[in-house]
């Protein structure tokens, strides 16, 4: 449930949840399970064929998970979000939903280490190329850029090195490019 509050404070407390209808709680539940009963197969089968909305399995969404992507989601003035359990499955995920083997992405030089590796030898292995980019330098985005760039990436503050990355300078080479 989307709120209508411009303030960020009061989205994060109360977007996706207010209360619970019997309990009047209004922290919201924390759903240890790994899977739901479905009414029946009819409803599994609905479930499964994206016919209908509902928690199937816990990887793929649960209410808890619900609630933290709707506040995103009306923090950033969003869709929707989606959730994932970690910092290099978010790259993944994003990375693979802009490219494709053949394609390529460019990424700053400065990125954690399991970002580097990531980038250097799993997606190599799935045929993406990832041209790396000194962020010193932000035309070097622009150098190593052709018709098969589908993104530029950046950790804003990677670890280990802290330093800010020129966000700006590098949207703005981007953007006329149709590059996110």
């Amino acid at each position: 449930m989307a709120r209508k509050s411009r303030h960020p404070e009061t989205i994060v407390l109360h977007a996706g949840w207010r209360a619970d209808p019997t309990t009047g709680a209004v922290a919201p539940p924390i759903y240890q399970t790994t899977s739901f009963q479905f009414q029946s197969t009819e409803h599994a089968s609905n479930l499964f064929a994206l016919k209908e909305l509902g928690n199937i399995y816990t990887r793929l969404g649960n209410p808890t998970t619900a609630i933290l992507e709707e506040r995103i989601a009306a923090l950033e003035g969003g869709a929707a979000a989606v959730a994932l359990a970690s910092g290099q499955a978010a790259s993944a995920f994003s990375i693979q939903n802009l490219a494709r083997a053949g394609d390529n992405v460019v990424s700053s030089t400065d990125l954690y280490g399991g970002t580097w590796n990531l980038f250097a030898n799993t997606l190599k292995d799935l045929g993406i190329e990832v041209r790396f980019a000194d962020p010193a330098d932000p035309e070097s985005f622009r150098r190593a850029t052709d018709d098969r760039t589908r993104a530029y990436y950046a950790e804003t503050l990677p670890n280990p090195k802290l330093a800010v990355f020129p966000i700006a300078e590098v949207a703005a080479i981007g953007r006329p490019l149709g590059i996110p």
